[in-house]
């Protein structure tokens, strides 16, 4: 298992794409990861647009970054609630600044957009945000998935063995 001994963390909120929240988190536990779930409070069931559950193992305020090899924020509408927390804004940019892994996915760049880690960087996500993602200082590049140094982004639910193949190859170049 190429990620054993790895902790990574998944941001959830109400309306969170599905498969963007579930395939990369049962991917990466088959590669022996732990991926913990951390949501508004502990202990949460949330809901996805599709009406699939996730429990939040730990709220955003329970997470130190330090604790964690690597973050994933899912797509869907729950970004712009995950966007508005403090703490997730300190943990992204905590991750960015020590060059951990980061991965985002369709609607995920409005997280990194309001942490203010951007500016120069290349990415892609759904084109819906492209504007968005071009004003806060990024290139958005209309690929399937894009890896920048430790950032790895991509569009939408089809392109996620794409995503998470590459994401997997920069958690192991950690």
């Amino acid at each position: 298992m190429r990620l054993s001994g790895k902790k990574i963390l998944s941001f959830v909120h109400h309306e969170f794409e599905d498969l963007e929240l579930w395939y990369p988190i049962l991917r990466l536990r088959e590669e022996g990861a732990q991926v913990d779930i951390a949501g508004e409070e502990a202990g949460v069931k949330y809901i996805g647009k599709y009406g699939v559950p996730a429990e939040s193992d730990f709220s955003y305020g329970d997470i130190s970054p330090k604790d964690y090899d690597a973050i994933l924020v899912p797509g869907g509408w729950a970004p712009d609630k995950i966007r508005r927390f403090p703490e997730v804004l300190n943990i992204v940019q905590f991750m960015d600044e020590h060059k951990l892994p980061i991965g985002q996915i369709c609607h995920a760049g409005w997280v990194l957009i309001s942490a203010g880690i951007l500016t120069g960087k290349r990415v892609t996500s759904t084109p819906g945000i492209k504007d968005d993602m071009v004003n806060a200082g990024a290139e958005w590049l209309d690929e399937p998935v894009v890896v920048d140094g430790h950032l790895v982004s991509s569009q939408r639910p089809p392109d996620l063995p794409d995503y998470m193949r590459e994401f997997i190859k920069v958690m192991e170049q950690q």
